[in-house]
């Protein structure tokens, strides 16, 4: 069996060459762009409701490879797929720079279950063959730009489970061909994608 840390490796050197280089994006065209994007998303990026993501101190690339992935359908969202699909890649650049350049609300972690979710963000459960979070997203959750893992920093925790369980289902297909996120979120039973959900929401 391989093991997770030859996994990571191989899909750190599968994704290299895939990573376009981002052109640098307009703020301030994107922060006029973005005003409707705010009704959801806050306009700072900082969403009040919890079920829609914090977009603040996101990385550029990987809000633009995330508005690509509901035009090109391995991601799904009535409202989203609408918007996305409406903007120029012009505009998706600017929009991701704006967002990229906002501080991120910092936020408290859930209790009850932290302690299980930073047992499994930073040691992954070998009885279960959890991976860890840490690999790819960081210890801070800062995550990964140039090999496309998001900033998890401070998300809402409502959000974050959503997509951990759209990952385990397949409903979400975004990880591409490493399917990297959909076969770590198959092993991942509800009370760890909550747990791992609400520590991550605490993160800073």
């Amino acid at each position: 069996m391989i093991s997770y840390a030859t996994r990571i490796a191989i899909v750190f050197t599968a994704m290299a060459p895939m990573m376009p280089a981002l052109a640098e994006g307009d703020v301030a065209a994107g922060q006029a762009k973005a005003a409707v994007c705010g009704a959801c998303h806050g306009l700072d990026g900082n969403s009040a409701n919890p079920v829609w993501p914090s977009l603040a101190g996101q990385h550029a690339s990987y809000i633009v490879n995330s508005i690509e992935s509901f035009k090109n359908g391995t991601r799904s969202d009535v409202l989203m797929t609408a918007q996305a699909n409406i903007l120029s890649p012009e505009d998706t650049v600017n929009v991701a720079a704006y967002y990229a350049a906002q501080t991120p609300t910092q936020r408290t972690a859930d209790p009850a279950l932290a302690d299980l979710g930073e047992r499994i963000y930073r040691g992954g459960d070998k009885k279960d063959e959890v991976s860890a979070c840490i690999a790819c997203h960081g210890p801070s959750g800062r995550g990964n730009a140039p090999a496309g893992y998001p900033s998890l920093t401070g998300q809402h925790a409502i959000y974050t489970a959503k997509q951990l369980a759209d990952y385990k289902s397949g409903a979400r297909s975004s990880d591409g061909d490493t399917q990297i996120m959909r076969n770590i979120a198959a092993e991942l039973s509800q009370q760890q994608i909550d747990a791992v959900a609400a520590y991550i929401q605490g993160l800073r």
